[in-house]
């Protein structure tokens, strides 16, 4: 009985994933030591017995000599030197998978499940690495793998703002500041795509459209205003006009207003989200750990609020 979603304020964040800055030789750099540190697992599955060769501080001394050296063509004969101990060791994990193919010891299996994991990655870590530096190819963000143990984390731009790894949120919150909804985006898309598809959810909750809703000014569009108009929503204010009529919006000013500085609440909400329930870094690895986590921040932060807010 606190909350009847009848008005109602949505907008995005980003919660960053468990990783490091990424690079293509810090990539390239833990691969290798990836690979090493299961051919020494090998080693020791097998008895010895395997012809392998440890890169690892090679490969470490060429990733730290790439980020201290200036000029294209230094650099990118550093990166081929690292890309080829990388292939080399992969190459050695490749000899050690069909060494291992045949044996049925429970350890073994559970070797060859990280390899099966870590393989395609590393060999992905490799291609993009090449066609990047020694190709000079652009990449779009959506084919880039940007961690090697959070390979699930996209690249958020967020207007001039620096890049994130992570995931993009869109929330709802209502007039408790409850959330209300909250959704865990793939990829970055726009804002102004993600509108619509909220409501959405709002209604198939809610049985109906809410009778007033405030949104960021990225949501703002002329369809988007139109189709929430069909909808229901009777007031439907954005924080920037984006070329839209306050007329077309709401109904006065004064609406327009009271609407633009309730939207305004959510960025506390997220704010206190982010600093006292951990929203700002999963310390969690994995996608669905991920969701896990930022669910978990999600369900205390309301079960705080509903006590604040429980009438005695």
């Amino acid at each position: 009985k606190l909350e009847d979603g009848t008005v109602v304020r949505l907008d995005s964040t980003v919660t960053s994933a468990l990783m490091h800055e990424p690079s293509d030789s810090s990539l390239l750099w833990d691969a290798v030591r990836v690979m090493v540190r299961l051919l020494k697992k090998a080693d020791t599955l097998v008895g010895a017995g395997l012809a392998w060769r440890d890169h690892c501080r090679a490969a470490k001394k060429r990733a730290r000599k790439i980020q201290f050296t200036r000029g294209r063509p230094n650099r990118v004969q550093l990166y081929r030197e690292l890309i080829a101990i990388a292939s080399a060791t992969l190459a050695y994990l490749k000899q050690a998978t069909e060494r291992l193919a045949v044996a049925s010891n429970p350890l073994v299996q559970l070797w060859q499940a990280q390899v099966h994991h870590y393989r395609p990655l590393i060999e992905r870590i490799i291609k993009q690495s090449e066609r990047r530096v020694l190709a000079g190819e652009p990449l779009p963000a959506s084919e880039k793998l940007v961690s090697l143990f959070e390979p699930h984390s996209d690249i958020i731009v967020k207007g001039s703002r620096e890049a994130e790894y992570g995931h993009k949120l869109n929330l709802t919150t209502g007039r408790s500041g409850m959330i209300l909804d909250l959704v865990i985006e793939a990829g970055n898309p726009p804002d102004s795509e993600r509108l619509l598809p909220m409501l959405e959810r709002h209604i198939a909750v809610y049985g109906q459209a809410p009778r007033q809703a405030a949104a960021d000014g990225g949501f703002a569009s002329r369809g988007n205003l139109t189709t929430a108009k069909t909808w229901g929503v009777r007031d439907m204010a954005f924080h920037k006009k984006a070329g839209l009529k306050v007329e077309d919006m709401v109904r006065s000013n004064w609406v327009y207003r009271k609407l633009r500085n309730f939207r305004a609440g959510i960025e506390a909400g997220i704010s206190c989200l982010k600093r006292a329930y951990g929203l700002a870094r999963c310390t969690w690895r994995g996608l669905d750990h991920f969701k896990t986590y930022v669910w978990s921040s999600v369900v205390a932060y309301n079960l705080v609020l509903f006590t604040r807010l429980k009438p005695t």
